[in-house]
């Protein structure tokens, strides 16, 4: 059996959820070989093919340093697979996925206390695990530059997009922002270039910074929360652009969903984002209404060339390069 943490099902953690959603959705069919399990809080939300194991929420703390362990030493599988952090008691060999260090290069990723325990328990989850995951090149350098750990270590898995994600509706006005509110998104650059292109700014993504939540607002962003996905697939295929100012990205997956949409894409130029959008992208390091203005008047070229290269990126290959690692560990 290999054990899967899936403990972000069902809370709208966003990039993390999506990944393990989508991992598990497609692990059953290029790894019908293996036994595959999933711990979670919610059974019901475990894909077919997959062994939903229970695990009723507590505190985190309690969980991974208690609760977890003793289920996986009564279980007793070959493999356990993580997301950032290998719990201490872990009582097998562990693959763990990183998907970024943007906590190690932006203090205002987190808070004080968050970040204390994230820069202890990751580094030291990262040495202890089997295989290390990296859902980008740039990660798995800054796994090497920042951690030590052996390139030969990491297996590097791009992430993927859903098929949902394709050209659909009628472009609107609006200018379109996904991601969580939060400094290192920089949402407040998206609502200046919006407001110097004449333009509204639509927001999608969890508040998790009152006071850049009240500067959107004020601003004239319409800010939207977290969204079901039919609506998330509508609203990138509406949008005249999508904004994405973000840095210390590990992949950025809104610029593949809006890419799969047909949609133009306005982003930083940050070392995940250019290897994800290549140049299927207008990439601006300054003021961002000059960018947008761009790929306005070549969103054509930018729609042909984003469907592309969102082509490049499955979930089904995420699915493969995964269950390789699995295998090799487990022979």
């Amino acid at each position: 059996m290999i054990v899967v943490d899936a403990d972000v099902l069902g809370r709208r953690r966003t990039g993390d959820e999506t990944y393990v959603r989508e991992l598990l959705r497609a692990l059953p069919a290029v790894a019908p070989d293996l036994r595959l399990a999933a711990v979670t809080r919610d059974p019901s939300l475990v894909p077919p093919g997959v062994e939903p194991l229970s695990l009723p929420g507590s505190s985190q703390e309690l969980r991974m340093a208690w609760r977890l362990p003793r289920l996986l030493r009564r279980l007793r599988p070959e493999l356990a697979h993580f997301l950032h952090v290998i719990p201490p008691g872990c009582p097998c060999p562990a693959v763990l996925t990183i998907q970024d260090l943007s906590f190690e290069r932006d203090p205002s990723v987190m808070s004080a206390w968050e970040r204390r325990v994230f820069r202890t328990t990751v580094p030291r989850s990262a040495r202890r695990a089997a295989r290390i995951l990296a859902i980008s090149e740039r990660t798995r350098d800054d796994l090497v530059d920042l951690y030590g750990i052996p390139a030969e270590r990491i297996l590097v898995t791009p992430l993927g997009v859903d098929t949902d994600f394709r050209p659909g509706g009628a472009r609107g006005d609006y200018l379109l922002l996904v991601g969580a509110i939060e400094p290192r998104k920089d949402p407040l650059a998206a609502a200046a270039a919006a407001r110097a292109v004449g333009r509204p700014l639509v927001v999608v993504g969890p508040a998790r910074d009152t006071r850049l939540e009240t500067a959107l607002r004020n601003a004239g962003a319409d800010l939207r929360g977290y969204v079901a996905k039919p609506e998330l697939v509508r609203l990138y295929q509406e949008a005249a652009c999508v904004l994405f100012p973000s840095r210390y990205e590990g992949f950025g997956l809104p610029l593949v969903e809006a890419m799969a949409c047909g949609t133009p894409v306005v982003a930083r130029p940050d070392a995940a984002l250019h290897e994800v959008a290549g140049d299927a992208a207008v990439f601006a390091d300054g003021d961002l209404g000059d960018a947008v203005r761009i790929a306005l008047a070549d969103s054509e070229r930018l729609s042909a060339a984003g469907l592309e290269r969102a082509k490049q990126f499955t979930w089904e290959e995420t699915a493969r390069l995964t269950a390789a690692a699995y295998r090799e560990l487990v022979a």
